[in-house]
């Protein structure tokens, strides 16, 4: 039972879906939170997903999970590093090498590749980042008859 728990919450955390990871560590039976230590190791990994603590998520994913969990984990590791930069893009301007690392959990040297890897600049004298702006995609115009539709969901769905 506890590595079904262990593999949905390592699920919800993939999805930074935090909210119902946590609402899945409170279901969980105490019994076999304590019974199995990883189940604590991943809920840690999601305490600092919710405090949105980016360091602190990529000390704590440095375990070594289970077989049933390895896989899962490592992807939430890259999704991680994939949400940070775009973090990172859609917030900044130029950053700090040394702070750009820290978000993206990676030695200096190798964040600052990823960045050019990416098309940002990064100049080696000022350390500094400077992140591209991502291409935002406008939303896809409704026709009116799904707009209404939409709107006749929401409304249902405040109602009940």
């Amino acid at each position: 039972m506890a590595t079904v728990y262990g593999k949905l919450l390592c699920i919800y955390l993939l999805q930074n879906d935090t909210c119902n990871a946590k609402f899945l560590w409170k279901r969980i039976p105490q019994a076999i939170k304590t019974a199995n230590a990883e189940l604590g190791h991943i809920w840690a990994v999601g305490q600092k997903m919710w405090q949105r603590d980016f360091p602190g998520i990529y000390e704590t994913l440095k375990k070594d999970w289970s077989e049933s969990c390895k896989d899962i984990m490592a992807a939430v590791l890259e999704a991680t590093r994939k949400r940070a930069f775009l973090l990172v893009a859609q917030a900044y301007s130029s950053i700090n090498a040394d702070e750009f690392a820290l978000f993206m959990g990676l030695p200096v040297v190798e964040a600052v590749k990823a960045a050019q890897k990416e098309g940002w600049q990064a100049d080696p004298n000022t350390k500094l980042v400077r992140p591209m702006k991502p291409v935002s995609q406008p939303d896809p115009l409704l026709a009116n008859e799904q707009q209404l539709s939409v709107l006749t969901d929401y409304v249902s769905f405040l109602e009940s």
